[in-house]
């Protein structure tokens, strides 16, 4: 009265499982492809250092110093940006030039973490002008520094 059925509906039952399976494994790569984060890219010849700042529940902070090899790229800051407004100061380890702006932060000589911008001299830290990028709540950023300091561009 009942008839067994043909080996192909036992392979497309097998293949029918397997097909979850492959989706939940393509999810996860793609969300690891959309790391976000905040990355400078050293297009010049030279070592450059770069110091960020941010706007967090503590107030200012800027931080830095990121050593960015020439022709290489740094994540400054890792998964998805929560300010819209991020600023960069960086400068040619050798002297060569700087990436500067008009927003003035506070900086230190050696690796640093500063919360506040105001006194930075009576802090015991330089000032310097950070240069402002409106990420427009992106989730992630990139800085390409140049030869031509002035010639810098951004990009989401």
């Amino acid at each position: 009265m009942f008839r067994k059925l043909p080996n192909a509906f036992s392979f497309m039952s097998r293949f029918a499982v397997l097909i979850p399976m492959v989706a939940g494994i393509l999810m996860l790569a793609s969300v690891e492809d959309a790391k976000a984060d905040f990355r400078v890219c050293n297009g010049t010849q030279s070592l450059v250092g770069g110091a960020i700042g941010y706007r967090t529940a503590e107030g200012w902070v800027t931080e830095g110093w990121w050593q960015i090899p020439a022709n290489s790229c740094a994540t400054l800051i890792e998964g998805q940006l929560q300010s819209r407004y991020y600023y960069l100061y960086a400068e040619d380890a050798g002297g060569g030039g700087r990436w500067a702006g008009g927003i003035n932060m506070c900086v230190a000589d050696n690796e640093f973490r500063i919360v506040g911008v105001e006194d930075c001299f009576a802090r015991g830290f330089q000032r310097v002008g950070f240069k402002e990028y409106d990420t427009g709540r992106q989730g992630s950023w990139m800085v390409q520094l140049s030869d031509a300091p002035e010639a810098q561009e951004s990009n989401n």
